[in-house]
């Protein structure tokens, strides 16, 4: 699913809310989470799961082309864990649309 999607798909369950202001504030959401994360924090979204930040320590890499062996710098990255109802919705085999 892309954000435009998303947004579309509030919008159809709140008919109530104009699509300008559920795009909004999907994207302040986002942008929230997006900022929590790079400030080095954990983003908890109760009963959906953690987002968090993960280093990938410094190492020596490869060029698989010429075989130059060459440094590559450590770097951070994101990692989202689903919480354990996401995990037992996905095993029941259940698909909602």
């Amino acid at each position: 699913m892309i954000k435009s999607t998303l947004v579309q798909r509030i919008v159809e369950n709140c008919p109530h809310l104009y699509q300008s202001a559920v795009n909004n504030i999907v994207s302040a959401i986002l942008d929230e989470i997006v900022e929590g994360v790079a400030r080095g924090g954990r983003v908890e979204l109760r009963g959906f799961g953690v987002f968090s930040v993960s280093p990938r320590q410094a190492r020596i890499g490869r060029n698989p082309r010429t075989g130059e062996y060459l440094k590559i710098e450590q770097k951070r990255f994101a990692v989202f864990k689903a919480s354990r109802a996401v995990h037992e919705r996905l095993n029941r085999g259940e698909v909602s649309n």
